[in-house]
């Protein structure tokens, strides 16, 4: 390239960066490539987790994967649409997205709609969605923009839950209906913390705080209580049947599985197996490779996250993708840990792949942040 073209370049790069969207630049096409392979492996699962109760419930087996299959779509096209958008604007508005997702998550207390006992969901318009999907990405754009601009208060505790009043209070509201995506979003606001000043006795005084809350949380909520006999007895307890479902399923699976769509538990054996639990059957069809493949594929997204943070122009891009890799890695440790009945049973999915229109669409609106500020790599980087 000579030198007027080199010129050319900068001037439509600036031009693109005043208007807030970017044209041309480096796009990372592995990381997509990555993506459409998890996701088009959990249309697959989801179509053959799915079947027998898409027959029971509306006489279509592929009920359930055609909603899938064009969320899917869509959030694609969101997301490569978004990564166009100049990662740096985000910061006009990172408080104002803070206070509307602490809005939301306020009325859904009041006026929200339950799902299996637990109040998570609005619908606005025919569209319903759980608040604490926004919470997520406003909590990533708000954290990496104090910790850029106020980098200075993070010398002292104080000054760090200053910063963090606000996530915190969002964190708050969200563990009273849903302490399994606030222990997400409090991963997500201490890794932040941690890349932008690694102060070890800091981040273990918020690790302390965090613990002694989500302590009260468990106990002072009767059914979550119930979820630790679950765990700790899951043969004898009265609440422990999805973890012994979910251990049958992984059991007969072996190393190699018995075949792609021959699961048994998802024939009304295993409830939520589409959802929550479908690393289960995974496991029960395609075998231990085959979730190690599937684990495997995540490992090499998250890499693909590390080196687009490592070679960001700026703190603030950098923050955003720490951000989105903690909430990716944490949500999928998560979704593991309750299927083997590593941890304690709770409600989170398996990104990109169980079932669930809204959490695919959140979830690849934050990857459009990881390849917005991938855009901004110098291409001979």
């Amino acid at each position: 390239m000579d030198g007027n073209s080199r010129t050319m370049e900068r001037q439509s790069h600036r031009r693109s960066s005043r208007s807030g969207w970017l044209s041309g630049g480096y796009l990372d096409y592995q990381t997509i490539f990555i993506l459409a392979v998890i996701v088009l492996i959990g249309l697959l699962m989801v179509y053959s987790a799915s079947s027998y109760k898409g027959v029971v419930l509306t006489g279509d087996s592929a009920y359930f994967v055609k909603r899938q299959a064009f969320f899917a779509v869509l959030a694609f096209g969101i997301m490569l649409f978004m990564s166009k958008r100049d990662h740096y604007k985000y910061r006009a508005i990172s408080q104002v997205s803070m206070i509307v997702s602490l809005v939301l998550c306020t009325v859904v207390m009041i006026m929200g709609e339950a799902t299996n006992g637990a109040v998570r969901w609005i619908s606005i318009a025919g569209v319903r969605f759980q608040p604490s999907e926004i919470a997520k990405i406003a909590i990533i754009i708000y954290m990496a923009h104090v910790c850029e601009v106020q980098s200075k208060r993070l010398d002292t505790i104080k000054g760090i839950l200053q910063m963090c009043t606000l996530p915190l209070i969002c964190i708050v509201l969200i563990a009273m209906e849903n302490l399994s995506t606030a222990i997400v979003c409090f991963c997500i606001v201490l890794a932040m913390l941690f890349v932008a000043s690694p102060k070890v006795k800091h981040l273990f005084i918020m690790c302390i705080i965090g613990g002694v809350a989500a302590f009260a949380a468990i106990f002072l909520v009767g059914y979550r209580g119930d979820r630790i006999d679950a765990w700790l007895h899951p043969e004898t307890s009265e609440y422990g049947f999805q973890t012994m479902q979910s251990l049958y399923a992984i059991g007969t699976g072996g190393l190699f599985g018995r075949g792609l769509g021959q699961s048994i538990q998802k024939m009304g054996f295993l409830p939520e197996a589409h959802n929550d639990m479908i690393f289960s059957i995974i496991c029960e069809e395609l075998g231990l490779f085959g979730a190690i493949g599937i684990i495997i594929l995540f490992i090499m997204l998250l890499y693909r996250m590390k080196y687009i943070a490592d070679h960001t122009q700026d703190r603030f891009g950098g923050f955003l993708v720490t951000g989105v890799m903690t909430h990716i890695a944490v949500q999928l440790i998560i979704n593991i840990g309750v299927v083997t009945n590593t941890i304690p049973p709770t409600g989170v999915t398996l990104p990109f792949i169980s079932y669930g229109g809204t959490s695919l669409v959140f979830a690849l609106l934050e990857m459009s942040l990881v390849l917005s500020v991938s855009r901004k790599i110098k291409p001979t980087e």
